[in-house]
């Protein structure tokens, strides 16, 4: 592409320095060299895998193979939607899914601004580091710690209750209570390192705007409401379409050690009705279509919150 001259007031003529496409990877190229390792790994284990989609438009056998296998089309889509689990298992996948959203997804946000306002920076240090701990222990040692702490047989917090207001709540098998554990369990474990990316945004905050807001005589509440958060409104529109698109995505590691006989009537999941369905029972292809379904609810709410926001006059996603 020929470079465009600029002309001056003086009437002198400026061509700019306009690079190639060439020219730019080659200045640059030590940074897209730092992109090769990612670019495999989602080549190799997240494009590659892919081509598994087709199984669920088959009648799967590991003997027979992909190219072997026969071909039924929509049949798993067909029974799954017809299945009288279906609707038992889309109302647990969607409550928890939403209350996940409503109390968890907030739940950084706030813990961010408070942790924003701190000006004692080893206080703020120590603050962040106990509320990142919870983050790094594996969903097997938390199951065992809520099974120590609401068990019934001597549980610490059911023999507080007990003591404080008569009687023992049976947290760990009770249906009312199987949904408000598990949002527990992932506040507790993940708000802390969630706050992770807000204060990152918070941090690129110029100084001047919080300045300029105490000379209008602005109070804390009134900067964190009119600086603060429009600071974190793109970063908090992004994160939630991403998280849209694992909206039906519940987890099956917690979900599978929190659920037990008397409280599966609310702890059955697609996740989990996929592992039982698929790998202990060797439906493959009719786990694949489940799979699949939740992957297209995904896409379509990526695809329509992103609009959304750019109806809104937001920066989306793409």
């Amino acid at each position: 592409m020929a470079d465009k001259a600029i002309t001056t007031a003086a009437g002198a003529k400026i061509i700019p320095n306009v690079m190639t496409k060439k020219q730019r990877i080659k200045r640059d190229k030590w940074l897209y060299l730092l992109l090769i390792p990612g670019l495999i790994y989602f080549i190799v284990f997240k494009y590659i895998p892919m081509w598994g989609i087709v199984i669920a438009f088959q009648d799967y056998s590991p003997f027979l193979g992909v190219f072997e296998s026969s071909w039924v089309g929509f049949d798993h889509f067909k029974f799954f939607f017809t299945n009288p689990d279906f609707i038992r298992l889309f109302r647990n996948t969607f409550l928890l899914a939403l209350y996940d959203l409503i109390f968890f997804f907030p739940a950084p946000i706030i813990i961010s601004l408070l942790l924003n306002e701190l000006r004692i920076s080893w206080y703020k240090r120590t603050v962040q580091t106990f509320i990142y701990v919870p983050h790094f222990m594996s969903w097997v040692i938390i199951a065992s710690m809520s099974y120590v702490f609401l068990t019934t047989s001597g549980g610490i917090v059911n023999e507080l209750l007990e003591q404080f207001v008569g009687r023992k709540f049976n947290f760990l098998s009770s249906p009312e209570w199987f949904r408000p554990m598990i949002i527990g369990q992932i506040i507790w474990k993940e708000v802390g390192w969630g706050t992770v990316i807000f204060l990152a945004a918070l941090a690129g905050v110029s100084q001047e705007q919080y300045e300029a807001a105490i000379v209008d005589g602005a109070g804390r509440l009134r900067r964190m409401w009119h600086v603060t958060l429009p600071a974190l409104r793109p970063t908090i529109i992004i994160l939630l379409i991403l998280r849209l698109g694992n909206f039906l995505d519940t987890g099956f590691q917690q979900i599978y050690l929190m659920s037990n006989a008397l409280n599966r009537s609310v702890a059955d999941v697609f996740d989990t009705y996929v592992y039982f369905i698929g790998i202990t029972q060797g439906a493959f292809s009719y786990s694949a279509a489940v799979g699949l379904f939740k992957s297209v609810v995904g896409i379509v709410l990526i695809l329509g919150a992103n609009h959304f926001a750019k109806k809104m006059g937001q920066e989306g996603l793409f």
